[in-house]
């Protein structure tokens, strides 16, 4: 298999490959890296690479790649719906967050900070209702439990009984 790769130069200290939205690799590197280890560093990892790749094509495929006017139509349907689950299972759970807003996060589809404000993703509402309500039942839990050990877990787990299904849902 033979890799392009874009290499990008900066002041870190170790290498690391990130495959992107578009499935195009970059290479980060710091400055003084030989190009020599760069593409042996490309050449150990081209088997993890590859199957990134093709990961990222199977999501793209179900969940391809939006316009403006697309995130736009699912930040308004973010807007509309993801508060009031927030507010229905908050009801249940006995919490109130600070805040509620919607990102256009691509990486994490929710957090919770240490002021108890709550993020999601516009990207949620293209997955199913059940996987939208775990992700606001995790990030309620982390009011209680700001960490994921055995205890975050059972206070999602009082909530949803079969949130392990509805995590999966989230997956490619």
């Amino acid at each position: 298999m033979d890799l392009g790769y874009e290499i990008k130069y900066s002041k870190r200290k170790t290498l690391a490959i990130t495959i992107k939205n578009d499935c195009s690799v970059l290479v980060s590197a710091p400055l003084d890296t030989p190009f020599c280890y760069i593409e042996s560093f490309v050449q150990k990892n081209k088997v993890w690479i590859a199957s990134k790749l093709e990961r990222m094509k199977k999501h793209i495929e179900k969940y391809p790649l939006l316009n403006k006017d697309d995130m736009e139509k699912l930040r308004a349907e973010a807007k509309a719906y993801i508060p009031a689950r927030v507010e229905y299972f908050a009801g249940k759970m006995n919490v109130m967050p600070s805040g509620v807003k919607i990102t256009s996060a691509r990486k994490r589809f929710g957090s919770c900070n240490q002021k108890n404000a709550l993020c999601f993703s516009l990207y949620l509402m293209r997955y199913p209702k059940e996987a939208i309500d775990y992700v606001v039942v995790h990030e309620l839990s982390h009011i209680l439990e700001k960490n994921h050990g055995k205890g975050f877990y059972r206070i999602v787990e009082s909530i949803l009984p079969d949130y392990k299904e509805r995590r999966k849902l989230l997956s490619v």
